[in-house]
């Protein structure tokens, strides 16, 4: 006959055997149960990542054929006449030829009076315009940087950039464009270039449509 002593250590051993095995099962299931979660929130994670990223490469793509388009077609427009002139940048867009020069190539500091030297350049553009545009609208351009005027006789930045382009149109008008086909507009400040330098210009625009 069992030893009730030893009967009721026997059953509390295998109580203690049953909870200690009930917590590592309950305990392994909670971990697996965690991890199943995490990697189903990272998988939820990438799948969003990829997704902006898809859309991202997609207006790439839509851009990259937007500016190949337009490329493609300043490329089928040919040269303008101006390249090669000194002091002069030239851009081009449908419809319009821009001829771009720098305000200190055209004038002293704070001075709306043509400097000689940049008469030639000036020269050139106008024969390049009577041969090619002719009768085409002009617009000629007034640009400052955003410096108030302080030394000069201007009172506004607005009031130098106006006698700028009115200076440069009427020494277009004098080499014999129509007084017609040209007219100025002052902008002042408000197209800023990459740096001062770069915005205190004069910008010739021809209407070429």
């Amino acid at each position: 006959m069992m030893n009730p002593r030893r009967n009721r250590s026997l059953s509390a051993l295998v109580a203690a055997m049953s909870a200690i095995c009930f917590a590592t099962f309950g305990l392994g299931g909670c971990a697996t149960g965690n991890a199943d979660e995490a990697l189903m929130q990272e998988n939820l994670e990438l799948r969003q990542q990829r997704a902006e990223l898809e859309n991202q490469l997609a207006d790439c793509e839509q851009r990259y054929a937007m500016l190949d388009s337009q490329n493609r077609q300043l490329g089928s427009l040919g040269a303008t006449g101006f390249e090669g002139i000194d002091g002069v940048t030239v851009g081009r867009t449908a419809g319009e030829v821009t001829v771009g020069i720098a305000g200190d190539v055209l004038f002293a500091s704070g001075s709306a009076t043509l400097r000689p030297e940049a008469r030639a350049s000036l020269d050139r553009v106008v024969a390049n315009i009577r041969s090619q545009y002719g009768g085409k609208t002009i617009r000629v351009e007034g640009h400052t940087d955003t410096d108030p005027i302080r030394k000069s006789k201007w009172e506004t930045n607005e009031r130098l950039s106006a006698e700028r382009a009115m200076a440069v149109q009427a020494y277009l008008v004098s080499k014999g464009l129509d007084r017609k086909q040209v007219y100025s507009a002052a902008f002042a400040d408000t197209r800023p270039r990459g740096s001062k330098k770069d915005s205190r210009r004069v910008e010739i625009v021809i209407i070429d449509e």
